[in-house]
């Protein structure tokens, strides 16, 4: 899965490192706005009063730099609540303005590094981080570069790049960071403990990231199965941030694993309106099922295919499950291993694979995705299911049983395939 890191925080700790240097009015003569500056001064800011008042900022030439700065992450964190990408190209296009004002520098690089990061881009923004952490020694760069190092699979890379976002500065971004790792080699409590010093260490100034470590808490708690305290933590990232469409998902999550599903399909609608990524409307659409609603699930269903090119691996793995277009499924998950070689897209293509009944391929692919240790219920439940049909009735049996030790985390199409795609093992 990619994490999306709350920009916000970014932003804090800029606004916080600029406050320290004297910034100098501008005189009324100053040279006309530069070309770069355009795109950022008159986008359309959706209501967000800083990203007006720092368009008037740099307008006016008051600290321009920190102002085309502090835009940049702005438009990033919009994109990403927004669901819009174009605020993406406005963040690229404030790093030129930046670049404008101080060509070269290094913030106006991890600003584009940070918009090539979300762009998916990750070689070149792995090019990068490499060129700040070769100038510099400033926390962030290395939380850039373990970033797109994790997206590609290098696991080990990335804890080095964390371990030295720790080292630097312990606080809110290396915590969430080193979470997620622990989680991806298995330490589910390790992954706790350290997202739980986040939400202590996040700012009450910025709330949706404690919104969001919180989120990520309650995600973690109905993994344990948990759901009572799931649910706590779900309440407490709404209480900062109402609406949180992640905080939704997690809900919507809990309460189909408890078979609320009137309670569900309420709640995941309204996390797919305000988020139309394709595991928000796959969610939605399984507990629309559940339910017997199936026009409305197929129509939820075929948006999700339209439109879910933005994630062509969570497009992929819907597609196997639901065995249509094997072939296409396929092809988005090779496409997408090419720039992001982590073991969520090594699963995805051993999952289309065994839906076209390639299953020695398969089986080869599985086995490096669980080469991490990570433990997910998702791949636990595909590695049981091609192991089914690879006729290898030891390994069913295990990946079967460690799949049913996180049933609260598989959607309802999962679970089916859990109880039906492994009949055919005795020892299942």
């Amino acid at each position: 899965m990619k994490v999306a890191w709350p920009i916000t925080a970014l932003l804090l700790l800029f606004t916080q490192a600029c406050s320290r240097t004297p910034q100098i009015d501008p005189r009324h003569d100053a040279p006309p706005l530069n070309q770069a500056c355009v795109v950022p001064v008159v986008a359309d800011a959706r209501g967000d009063a800083d990203i007006t008042k720092l368009q008037q900022d740099l307008r006016e030439r008051r600290a321009s730099a920190r102002a085309a700065e502090q835009l940049g992450y702005r438009f990033i964190s919009l994109a990403r609540l927004s669901n819009d990408p174009g605020f993406y190209k406005i963040a690229e296009q404030s790093a030129a303005c930046l670049e404008s004002f101080e060509p070269d520098a290094p913030a106006a690089l991890l600003l584009r590094g940070h918009v090539l990061h979300q762009l998916h881009r990750f070689h070149d923004a792995e090019q990068i981080a490499r060129r700040l952490v070769a100038r510099r020694e400033f926390v962030l760069d290395y939380g850039l570069l373990g970033d797109v190092l994790m997206e590609q699979g290098r696991l080990d890379e990335a804890a080095v790049a964390y371990q030295k976002m720790i080292d630097l500065k312990p606080f809110y971004q290396s915590y969430t960071r080193a979470a997620h790792l622990r989680w991806l080699r298995g330490d589910l409590n390790g992954a706790i403990e350290l997202m739980r010093a986040a939400v202590k260490a996040a700012s009450p100034r910025d709330p949706e990231s404690v919104a969001w470590a919180y989120s990520r808490l309650g995600a973690y708690e109905l993994q344990r199965g948990r759901l009572v305290d799931a649910e706590r933590m779900v309440a407490a990232a709404l209480q900062f941030v109402p609406d949180y469409a992640a905080a939704l998902l997690t809900r919507g999550r809990i309460q189909l694993a408890q078979q609320k599903y009137s309670d569900a399909a309420v709640t995941l609608e309204r996390a797919a309106h305000l988020n139309p990524l394709p595991e928000y409307r796959w969610t939605l659409a399984d507990a629309l099922r559940a339910l017997h609603r199936i026009e409305e699930a197929e129509s939820v269903e075929k948006q999700l295919v339209a439109e879910g090119a933005d994630d062509p691996r969570t497009l992929a793995l819907f597609l196997a499950t639901r065995r249509v277009d094997g072939q296409k499924a396929i092809d988005l998950a090779r496409r997408e291993l090419q720039n992001r070689g982590d073991i969520f897209t090594l699963d995805a293509l051993a999952w289309a694979l065994a839906s076209t009944g390639q299953v020695h391929e398969a089986s080869a692919v599985m086995a490096q995705a669980l080469a991490a240790g990570t433990q997910d219920g998702r791949l636990f439940v595909h590695a049981a299911a091609i192991a089914a049909a690879d006729g290898r009735t030891s390994d069913v049996a295990r990946w079967a049983r460690k799949a049913r030790m996180f049933r609260f985390t598989l959607l309802p199409s999962e679970l089916g395939v859990l109880r039906t795609g492994i009949a055919s093992s005795p020892q299942a």
